[in-house]
């Protein structure tokens, strides 16, 4: 029995092609940036730009997790909404049990949003 009669065999000449063929790329990708690009360091091109603005002063700045938390809370309800959308079209034909679930989604988004009103997160400070 031969390596490609066997299935394994199969796979593992596949799964060496893929291997072979990726390093290959960025073999040549290599190459390609060594002959047609070399690199040119000076001043202008290692100088720190961003936003067609020059860096001034540190880069470490405090940031307020709060702000997540406000993006967080944003994305749950945001998603809940597209979640609903479907059961509010489709409210007159859903079986009951539909609805059960519906109705314990919208519980626990219900929870979560008295969780983070009762935490703070929703207050602006």
């Amino acid at each position: 029995m031969t390596a490609l009669e066997s299935p394994y065999g199969v796979l593992a000449l596949l799964l060496a092609g893929g291997v072979l063929f990726c390093v290959g790329m960025v073999l040549v990708a290599r190459l390609w940036a060594a002959v047609v690009s070399p690199p040119k360091p000076g001043p202008v091109k290692n100088a720190v730009y961003e936003c067609g603005l020059e860096s001034k002063g540190e880069a470490w700045i405090q940031f307020r997790s709060q702000y997540y938390l406000y993006a967080l809370v944003f994305l749950v309800f945001d998603v809940e909404a597209v979640f609903l959308l479907p059961f509010a079209v489709a409210f007159t034909g859903v079986s009951a049990g539909a609805f059960m679930a519906m109705m314990i989604f919208l519980l626990l988004l219900v929870e979560g949003l008295v969780w983070a009103w009762k935490k703070g997160l929703l207050a602006w400070r």
